[in-house]
């Protein structure tokens, strides 16, 4: 008999593959678009000095606020998503999850810095790296719970279902034992039944020879 869950991975088993595979995708786009050279006739000093591109995108209107915000805020949104999926943190604490995802998320983004510095065309700024991080501290905080909600949910439907399936062979089999104690009861009694009408064998009694 086939055993339960051997004839394929397990709902959890598949989530976190299918999380390291979108997780390993998103990690090949964001490394092509922030590590590949660029040719410009002009390059800007880079950024040390924390919150100084921020406060100047908002200087210069919501537009220009959005177009120069909103691509480091989206460049490792989904990583937020993504990390905890892979890492197969769906029944762990959520503090915890979205405290290392958000951690993490920021340990990429400043490794992608470094290696922006050896890039043609590329520019260190640590807005970038505080805006990457505040994407991901927003995916993993606003996103994530409601995936987690919806998977832990259907995976607890499923593994109702599995328990079902599990009580009901267990029911079978606890009435097809007691069917077997039935009938074994059932012979002996008859069994004891014959022998009680049979009667005792008669024993030969011992004559006594004379001298």
């Amino acid at each position: 008999m086939q055993r339960l869950g051997s004839g394929g991975p397990s709902s959890a088993s598949r989530i976190r593959l299918a999380g390291l595979l979108l997780l390993a995708a998103h990690l090949c786009l964001v490394g092509w678009l922030t590590l590949r050279p660029l040719a410009v006739p002009w390059v800007a000093p880079a950024n040390l000095h924390p919150l100084a591109t921020i406060r100047s995108d908002l200087a210069d209107g919501p537009r220009a606020a959005l177009e120069g915000m909103g691509g480091d805020l989206l460049m490792l949104a989904p990583f937020g998503v993504l990390l905890p999926l892979a890492t197969g943190r769906l029944h762990r604490p959520l503090p915890g999850t979205v405290a290392r995802t958000v951690f993490a998320g920021a340990m990429l983004s400043v490794l992608l810095r470094l290696a922006q510095t050896g890039v043609p065309g590329r520019v260190v700024d640590v807005d970038s790296v505080l805006l990457n991080t505040m994407g991901v501290a927003l995916a993993v905080a606003l996103v994530f719970p409601p995936v987690r909600r919806w998977l832990r949910h259907r995976d607890g439907g499923y593994g109702s279902r599995l328990g079902g399936s599990r009580r009901e062979r267990d029911a079978a089999s606890g009435r097809g034992a007691a069917v077997e104690r039935k009938a074994e009861a059932r012979t002996s009694g008859v069994r004891l039944r014959e022998e009680s009408a049979g009667g005792t064998t008669p024993r030969t009694t011992r004559v006594g020879t004379a001298p």
